[in-house]
Formats: C-alpha cells, sequence, structure tokens
C-alpha cells in the first residue's frame, strides 16, 4: 500500500477514535440515576484565585448509589467547593457536615429521563458528524494524491467507507448501552 495512503488512512482512523473517545467522555457527564464521581467533573473551584478542576481539591467519593460525598484536602476550601458546586448549575443540592460536603442524588422522574436521552442521542450524533467529516477529509486528501492509480484510490475511499461504518456503529452502539443506562429505573 502507498505510504501517503497509508498515512491518510491511519489518521482518518485516529480521528473517528478520537470521536468516539469524545462520545464515550460526554456520556459520563450525563448521569444515569446512579450517583457518580464523574457527575461533579465539570465543576471547577476557586483555589488561591485560580480556577482549578474540583478532583484536584478534594476526594470525590460514591459510598452508595445515592450519595456523593466530597472530602476537601484542606478544611478552608469547604465553602468554596459548595460554592463551585452551586455554580456548576447540576441540580444538585451541596450540605456540607463542617468536614465534608454530602450531595444526595435524586432520582430521575420520567420526563428527566427523557431529556438526557434526547441529550444523549444528540451528543451520539455529534461525534457520527465527527466521523463522517474525518471521512469526507481523508476522501479529499487521496483525490488529491497524484502519485496514486486510481484504483488505489477506489480502493483506499472502499477502506475509509468501511472504516466509517464500523465506527458508527460503534457510536450507535454505544448511545444504545447509554439510553437503556438512562431509561432502567
Amino acid at each position: 500500500m502507498n505510504e501517503d495512503i497509508k498515512f491518510i488512512l491511519d489518521t482518518a482512523q485516529e480521528a473517528m477514535d478520537n470521536a468516539i473517545k469524545h462520545l464515550e467522555k460526554q456520556f459520563g457527564n450525563i448521569r444515569a440515576g446512579k450517583a457518580s464521581p464523574a457527575m461533579l467533573g465539570s465543576v471547577t473551584v476557586d483555589y488561591y484565585g485560580a480556577q482549578t478542576p474540583l478532583s484536584q481539591v478534594a476526594n470525590v467519593n460514591t459510598p452508595d448509589g445515592r450519595t456523593i460525598t466530597v472530602q476537601p484536602w484542606e478544611k478552608s476550601m469547604l465553602q468554596e467547593i459548595e460554592r463551585g458546586i452551586m455554580i456548576a448549575n447540576l441540580g444538585f443540592n451541596p450540605m456540607s457536615n463542617g468536614e465534608s460536603i454530602i450531595i444526595n442524588v435524586p432520582p430521575l422522574t420520567e420526563e428527566r429521563r427523557r431529556e438526557l436521552s434526547k441529550q444523549a442521542k444528540a451528543e451520539a450524533e455529534d461525534a457520527k458528524v465527527g466521523i463522517r467529516n474525518a471521512r469526507k477529509d481523508a476522501n479529499n486528501e487521496i483525490k488529491g494524491l497524484d502519485d496514486v492509480s486510481e484504483d488505489q484510490k477506489k480502493n483506499a475511499e472502499i477502506d475509509i467507507q468501511q472504516m466509517t461504518d464500523k465506527f458508527v456503529k460503534q457510536a450507535d452502539n454505544t448511545f444504545e448501552v447509554k439510553e437503556n443506562e438512562i431509561m432502567t429505573v
């Protein structure tokens, strides 16, 4: 196989793989009823004047399926962490006991489950758009190659399409798993 084509195929595969990884990361932020430290992944805290991710100033645990505990490494950070959780607007009501912050994760309503399912579907669609964009870019690069025969170009386009189909199917499967997780009471 031509080195240029191999490079283009590898680049396309990496881009598609990154789209799936991003999708999985986004799905980690969508809560599905069970408490998870990932739910607070987007929270940042004012740590001595710098916005710092919560995970870098506190230990985040889930003692059970309905509770998240946040144990700051410095007691003086309790109020800042509480404020950060409120500002993140995640729908949680943090409570401080003087040593740590306890968050009770309310069970999801049917309406909220549908909302989260729509959000997950939108994320899956975004991932598929990213995969198709990688296919388009790769096909354009292959068409622009001068030192490659038409047969090699066609074969490379077929390989790219097969790769695209595989990654789109993976995105759909990932979405189905997440949707089942969200809709399960």
